[in-house]
């Protein structure tokens, strides 16, 4: 996984809406979205979550839900992301079978020693720096700690917390190899120029990096 992952916000996208600022990032050539609902109804998620599965379907775009497994299971998400305090993802991947992504969020040092026995497919680097889209997380890693991570881990590592263009090359030449963003493209007056943007910056570091 490489690229421009998206992680949505509702309030973010504003009177837009969250499906045309999915719409405008898979135009834009996002790699994944991430489809983060912390305070609507199952059912609402439920039904938001269909609808972005199917405005994705014609670019192959994956759908990951957050946290929320029974709503992966209803609507055949890709996968689901979890966090330390979520469902374990070992049960997780039970319940989804060997096919889907699983994703896992890495606060400590003591979670990326423990994630060596999972099989889980990236691990969330959260948050590289501090953002007010996550206030339930420990210390900013840092550039330092991407790198640490990098020279450890089996996994491949998805950087998040406060990135945006004008930092997003650095995470990745520090040994990320996805950028995931909130405010940078829900929050952007043209989401599908950032999602542009973001690209081209993650793409030029991948390159100097030599791959």
């Amino acid at each position: 996984m490489k690229g421009v992952y998206l992680v949505t916000d509702r309030e973010l996208c504003g009177n837009r809406g969250v499906a045309a600022v999915v719409a405008a990032a898979a135009r834009a050539g996002a790699c994944c979205v991430q489809l983060r609902e912390k305070t609507a109804s199952t059912r609402r998620f439920i039904e938001t979550a269909a609808h972005i599965l199917t405005l994705l379907a014609p670019y192959r775009i994956p759908l990951i839900i957050n946290d929320r497994i029974e709503v992966a299971q209803a609507v055949g998400a890709h996968g689901v992301h979890v966090g330390q305090r979520d469902m374990a993802p070992e049960t997780a991947r039970r319940l989804l079978g060997p096919d889907a992504i699983i994703g896992l969020s890495v606060e400590t040092w003591e979670d990326v020693d423990a994630a060596q026995q999972l099989e889980v497919d990236y691990l969330g680097i959260s948050p590289v720096y501090a953002t007010p889209t996550k206030t339930d997380t420990k210390a900013p890693w840092g550039l330092e700690g991407v790198t640490r991570i990098k020279d450890f881990t089996r996994h491949p590592l998805v950087g998040i917390g406060g990135l945006d263009a004008s930092n997003a090359a650095a995470v990745i030449r520090a040994g990320a190899d996805c950028i995931a963003v909130v405010s940078a493209i829900c929050a952007a007056s043209d989401p599908f120029t950032a999602t542009i943007r973001l690209k081209e910056t993650i793409e030029n570091a991948h390159l100097e990096r030599g791959f």
